[in-house]
């Protein structure tokens, strides 16, 4: 990852893909800031040599702490699903716009934010329109940035919310017909690039989607996990129509669980699929399969 030793805040390193992240960076030998609300759940992340330092996207006061003396920040956190004190319009939106001036305050070099896949200014759901104005903040901070385009990890949309129903022997519930075409990638595959991209200063002013090696319908998933744990899979889909009904009624009790069905909806009719394209030189291709991260679950139980 370079011969340069980086200071690197990693904002959300709890999470999925910010822990993925700081443990390659630690593995380089990178001074790794661990940056969470709760640091109880850093406690491997200490172990490993990473310095915990406590800071809330909802509570804009604690951010400039948290990119002290970092050379590179990376924001790995999101709260599609939040509510409360941590809505999305709070979190992923003040958040961190108020992330960027706290970077750019403190001197920070360079700033790699996590986007999504699709982001833009009039996507019929809040939350890529969000991503996408937070990646015109960071273009107009005067910051060196880096905007990263996952598409759906696959360890939540696929696993989570479809397979493990099926492998528990459950019924799975798929919101919509589900049989629109779609990318997910692997957690691992977003952090190795990530990982790069926060040490390599070519990054700079580059916007780098990553998307996994195949295109699959959520019916798609819900059969490959029945294939897998030999058994005829059971599915149960909530049309569009009451979809839209739940997320209005949802709304005003958890914005996150209506923000979902809203995406589902606007799913059916948005091109969702990911034709790989050609990374940076020195970058990893994402090559995990579903069906790796299905076995892998299957082993582990």
């Amino acid at each position: 990852m370079g011969e340069r030793r980086e200071a690197i805040s990693i904002i959300g390193a709890t999470g999925m893909l910010g822990g993925d992240i700081a443990r390659q960076l630690l593995a380089a030998g990178h001074h790794v800031v661990a940056v969470t609300r709760d640091p109880a759940r850093a406690g491997a992340l200490a172990a490993a040599g990473a310095e915990v330092r406590v800071a809330d996207l909802a509570d804009t006061g604690t951010l400039r702490a948290a990119c002290r003396g970092a050379d590179v920040v990376v924001a790995a956190a999101h709260a599609m699903l939040g509510r409360g004190r941590y809505r999305s319009e709070r979190v992923d939106d003040e958040g961190h716009r108020a992330l960027i001036d706290a970077a750019r305050a403190e001197g920070v070099r360079r700033f790699v934010y996590t986007s999504v896949l699709g982001a833009s200014p009039d996507h019929p759901v809040d939350f890529w329109r969000t991503k996408h104005g937070v990646e015109q903040c960071l273009k107009a901070s005067g910051l060196s940035w880096t905007i990263l385009r996952p598409a759906a990890f696959m360890e939540m949309h696929a696993h989570e919310l479809i397979g493990k129903s099926i492998l528990a022997g459950g019924t799975a519930t798929i919101l919509g017909a589900g049989d629109r075409p779609m990318n997910f990638v692997a957690v691992r595959d977003v952090a190795r690039v990530a990982a790069r991209a926060a040490v390599d200063p070519s990054a700079a002013g580059r916007t780098i989607e990553v998307g996994g090696p195949e295109n699959l319908t959520q019916n798609d998933v819900a059969a490959l996990y029945g294939r897998l744990c030999g058994r005829t899979q059971r599915v149960r889909h909530v049309p569009a129509g009451a979809l839209r009904v739940l997320a209005a009624l949802a709304g005003p009790l958890h914005p996150g669980i209506a923000r979902v069905m809203r995406a589902s909806v606007a799913g059916a009719s948005i091109d969702q699929a990911f034709t790989p394209v050609a990374l940076p030189e020195g970058y990893p291709a994402a090559t995990t399969r579903l069906e790796d991260v299905a076995r892998e679950r299957i082993d582990a139980r």
